[in-house]
């Protein structure tokens, strides 16, 4: 996308561990933050990171994983 992110970027996890049935289960929600950045634009980039990001694509559909720009 060629943009360059801004210099105080940061990304803060919280995961939960759940149980579904007996088995355990894990749910991520993961804020972004792009001090500065157009809230459109960096909703775009985490859409497309997301997409693109290796781990979150080997756990699809194993993980809940919420993504928020703040």
């Amino acid at each position: 996308m060629k943009i360059t992110l801004p210099t105080d970027h940061a990304v803060d996890a919280e995961i939960d561990l759940g149980s579904d049935g007996g088995a355990f289960s894990l749910a991520t929600r993961l804020y972004v933050s792009l001090a500065g950045m157009e809230r459109a634009m960096a909703q775009r980039l985490v859409e497309v990171a997301h997409q693109m990001c290796p781990h979150l694509r080997a756990t699809y559909g194993n993980i809940a994983v919420e993504t928020t720009p703040v």
